[in-house]
């Protein structure tokens, strides 16, 4: 039988999600959700241009631009680059 891991040692390198403020970065890459991507939950992967959302935190994900121009709000966060 495999080894159960701690939960912090199963994600090490990856955000858990994409809800507070403080854990996104400028240069993070991330996956996003497009507004007219959320009924199909399609995501798209990036790297964080700028932070649009100014609260600390967003139930369903802070709000970024990416590079490229693209706008969506972030589902999951990945190591920094």
């Amino acid at each position: 039988m495999g080894k159960i891991l701690p939960v912090k040692a199963r994600m090490k390198g990856i955000k858990m999600d994409g809800t507070v403020r403080k854990d996104i970065k400028i240069g993070d890459r991330v996956m996003v959700i497009q507004k007219q991507d959320q009924r199909t939950g399609k995501l798209t992967e990036g790297v964080v241009q700028r932070i649009l959302t100014n609260a600390p935190n967003h139930p369903r994900g802070i709000k970024v631009m990416l590079e490229g121009g693209t706008v969506g709000r972030v589902q999951r966060g990945m190591d920094h680059k």
